[in-house]
């Protein structure tokens, strides 16, 4: 993370609002929380309450001297001071709360995506980021490839007012919830990514062009109408499950 990460980020500043939104969590004495970005720790406290053990990982040494300070007492609180996209969480089950900086949303729900511990995430995140990663009001690339293994859901949406500084962008958050059986078998998953990608590969081409590689326009007509698609459909006006039935149909064509 760069050093103008404080300058990028807005935090919260009603203990009640961060009490109510971690309390809705439902966070158990045995759940490990991961923080990132902890700021000065208005949420770390409220997460210390609710879970087993919260891991605040705050790459700016003033901020994290003073945390260390807080919570000097409370063995609950584990501070590392580091940059989050290159600190290497363990493999164990773990769970996120966390205000995180625009700048660096997709980044870090990349990174977080690809940790084989992650079970739970709670990120505030601009509008804009939790309908691209939800997939709402329209699917986009990100939520078609990711869907399988993971549900993303915007759960609320907070007043910039919420926020110190006032954010000039919407702000809501978005819930991230491992599948505990994935909808694609991971042995399947390159398969499923490499049709995702070549159905988004031309820019508002419709998808049936896109996959004109592996289905003939016949093949495509009969999907379509089994599936109940237009034609002429682009990548985005598929819902995931119509995705996930042409993969389905297909996959034994890209072997």
């Amino acid at each position: 993370m760069r050093k103008s990460i404080l300058y990028n980020q807005n935090f919260f500043k009603d203990q009640r609002l961060v009490t109510e939104i971690v309390r809705a969590a439902n966070f158990g004495p045995s759940d490990v929380v991961y923080e990132i970005g902890p700021g000065k720790g208005i949420i770390t406290s409220v997460l210390a309450e609710a879970a087993g053990q919260v891991v605040a990982v705050e790459i700016d040494q003033k901020l994290w001297s003073s945390l260390k300070q807080k919570f000097a007492t409370n063995p609950k609180v584990k501070l590392i001071n580091a940059d989050f996209l290159q600190y290497r969480i363990p493999d164990a089950n773990f769970k996120v709360f966390s205000n995180i900086p625009f700048n660096l949303t997709a980044e870090i729900v990349r990174k977080l995506l690809a940790s084989p511990g992650l079970t739970e995430a709670y990120l505030v995140v601009q509008k804009e980021a939790g309908g691209k990663f939800s997939g709402i009001p329209k699917e986009t690339q990100f939520s078609i490839l990711n869907k399988p293994w993971f549900e993303f859901e915007v759960v609320r949406a907070f007043k910039k007012t919420d926020f110190v500084p006032v954010p000039s962008v919407d702000t809501v958050l978005l819930k991230i919830t491992k599948r505990q059986k994935p909808l694609v078998a991971v042995a399947a998953k390159n398969d499923y990514s490499s049709l995702v990608q070549l159905g988004f590969n031309r820019w508002r081409a419709n998808l049936g062009k896109n996959l004109k590689q592996v289905l003939t326009y016949r093949q495509w007509q009969r999907l379509a109408h089994d599936l109940k698609f237009p034609v002429r459909a682009l990548p985005t006006d598929l819902t995931f499950d119509q995705w996930l039935g042409i993969f389905n149909l297909v996959k034994n064509v890209l072997k």
